[in-house]
């Protein structure tokens, strides 16, 4: 049996692991769905001074104080900037990592460093003109192509998220044995903004392996994404 720790995308939270984590619970996997400060069912603790920093100390205290060893990490999206920097400071804790359609920043990146401009300005404008210039607003799930019968459920659970988070710099120290890292890339959505980090984890000698679906994974190919974690 494994310890699994699933770490959301943006605006979402712990609630978009659910069919996921019932399935490898049942399997008798531990797994643990932190949802990070500021969104969802812990959105009550936002404000302007959430910081990627945050959300790094929310899974490293996780993995810390629960005392979790051998651990497979699977970040989604912009939890893969989480779980590079928590990689870099517990690496002797875990067992393998997933990248799930997400994110890769190296030492000195922020999100907004590798996203296309027109994103970035997108999330600032948005962010000056309805958040008080620090909340981003959820992109609508159909942009991403979640399956139809999970679209407006998906809408409604997402909630806004720091601007800070995006705009801060990872530092890293350690590169990650290729060996333990798989990136995922889901195919089935235009316009995707991560097959340059499927091209780049390539080049790194990580495993990579693709998927049939819109960018929430976790809703779209349950079944399909735990036995890639099994896998891993």
């Amino acid at each position: 049996m494994a310890t699994f720790v699933l770490v959301h995308g943006a605006w979402h939270g712990s609630w978009c692991w659910q069919r996921v984590r019932r399935s490898l619970q049942r399997a008798g996997h531990e797994v643990f769905t932190p949802t990070l400060t500021g969104v969802a069912d812990r959105s009550h603790l936002t404000s302007p001074q959430v910081t990627l920093e945050t959300h790094l100390a929310d899974v490293v205290n996780l993995i810390r104080w629960e005392d979790l060893t051998d651990v497979v990490l699977c970040g989604h999206s912009y939890g893969g900037c989480v779980i590079t920097g928590v990689a870099d400071r517990v690496t002797e804790r875990l067992r393998s990592i997933l990248y799930l359609d997400a994110f890769i920043l190296e030492d000195g990146q922020s999100l907004h460093d590798v996203v296309p401009p027109a994103l970035r300005a997108a999330q600032v404008q948005g962010a000056n003109e309805g958040g008080d210039g620090w909340r981003v607003s959820p992109i609508p799930a159909a942009a991403f192509n979640v399956n139809p019968a999970d679209r407006a459920w998906v809408d409604a659970q997402c909630t806004p998220q720091s601007l800070a988070t995006f705009q801060q710099k990872l530092t890293v120290r350690n590169a990650l044995p290729p060996e333990k890292v798989t990136h995922v890339l889901a195919t089935g959505y235009g316009q995707t903004p991560f097959r340059p980090f499927h091209e780049l984890a390539k080049r790194k000698g990580w495993r990579t392996l693709t998927i049939d679906c819109g960018h929430d994974v976790m809703l779209d190919r349950p079944s399909e994404l735990f036995a890639m974690l099994e896998a891993a």
